[in-house]
């Protein structure tokens, strides 16, 4: 499987991988129970098993069950995950995507928010030199 294929996530997946980043690690029913409108438990394996071949998550087996433990950490899932968004819906700039999530917040940043930013930016034109 192709890279850039593998890092892509159906709805259900990320709410699969959401329910593992939360619990750590879980077994299939836990994972089931813990899913909005969960489908069955053979649909929810049949995911899990498509989350291990994309190299997602990876099974223990504890007392004859697996237990699914998510491979990285979630931080890099959510670098990989914006990169992907910024590529697919700002043409690779980090800049447009910066401009499209003030537009749509501007009116609800906190002075301390608004801060940090203004520290980010900084620190970007810093290191850019």
């Amino acid at each position: 499987m192709a890279k850039r294929e593998a890092s892509q996530l159906s709805r259900r997946e990320r709410q699969i991988m959401d329910v593992l980043y939360r619990m750590s690690r879980a077994g299939v029913t836990e994972v089931q129970q813990s899913l909005p409108d969960p489908p069955s438990y053979s649909a929810v394996r049949a995911l899990l098993r498509i989350l291990e071949e994309k190299d997602h998550i990876r099974h223990e087996e504890k007392d004859g069950r697996y237990i699914y433990v998510p491979k990285v950490s979630r931080d890099t899932a959510k670098r990989s995950a914006l990169r992907q968004m910024v590529d697919t819906f700002f043409a690779g700039s980090p800049a447009e995507a910066v401009a499209a999530l003030l537009d749509q917040s501007a009116a609800k940043l906190s002075d301390k928010d608004l801060d940090r930013l203004q520290e980010l930016v900084e620190r970007a034109r810093k290191e850019g030199k």
